[in-house]
C-alpha cells in the first residue's frame, strides 16, 4: 500500500501546481471591459494616466528591450489589443508586409527594437543556414512545410 500512496501523493501535488499555475495570468492581454484604444483619446497612451503605479500591472511585461525584436511573437499572438495601444499597424507592417528588399543599413539600422533579423539577400541565401541547422528557421517562421512564408517555396 505504501508504494502505491508515494506515486499517487506525487501526482496529486503535481496536478494541483499545475492547476494553481493555470489560473494565474501571464499573458498580454486586456480584460474583456478594458476600452478599445480608440475610446482611450490621442497618442500617446500611458497605461498609469489610468492605472495606479502601486502593481495592478506588470510593466515589465510590456518592456521592449534588445531582445524584444526576435522575442515578440508570443507577445504579439496573445495581445493585438494590448499592441494597438501604442502601435500603429503600420509599425508591424514595416517588417512583416512588406516584399522590397531590405539591406540591413537601410532600414532600422540604429533601432533596437525593429532590427532586421536577416540581411537583405538572406532569401537567396537562407538555404545554407537551412541545410545546416533547419530547426533554426522554426522558431520564428514555423515548420517550413505548412509556414505562410515559406510555403511558396517549399511546398
Amino acid at each position: 500500500m505504501k508504494k502505491i500512496f508515494s506515486p499517487l501523493a506525487v501526482l496529486i501535488i503535481c496536478l494541483a501546481v499545475l492547476a494553481a499555475c493555470s489560473t494565474m495570468n501571464n499573458s498580454f492581454q486586456l480584460p474583456n471591459n478594458h476600452p478599445s484604444p480608440d475610446d482611450l483619446g490621442e497618442q500617446p497612451k500611458v497605461c498609469t494616466n489610468c492605472h495606479d503605479a502601486r502593481g495592478d500591472i506588470p510593466f515589465e511585461r510590456f518592456v521592449h528591450g534588445p531582445t524584444w525584436g526576435e522575442n515578440h511573437r508570443q507577445a504579439a499572438y496573445q495581445g493585438e489589443r494590448v499592441c494597438a495601444l501604442c502601435h500603429q499597424t503600420s509599425f508591424c507592417n514595416d517588417c512583416h508586409a512588406t516584399r522590397v528588399e531590405l539591406k540591413p543599413s537601410l532600414r532600422h539600422q540604429t533601432d533596437n527594437v525593429r532590427r532586421m533579423p536577416h540581411r537583405g539577400d538572406y532569401l537567396s541565401r537562407h538555404r545554407i543556414d537551412g541545410r545546416v541547422d533547419p530547426t533554426s528557421c522554426f522558431r520564428c517562421h514555423g515548420n517550413p512545410k505548412a509556414a505562410a512564408t515559406c510555403v511558396t517555396c517549399h511546398g
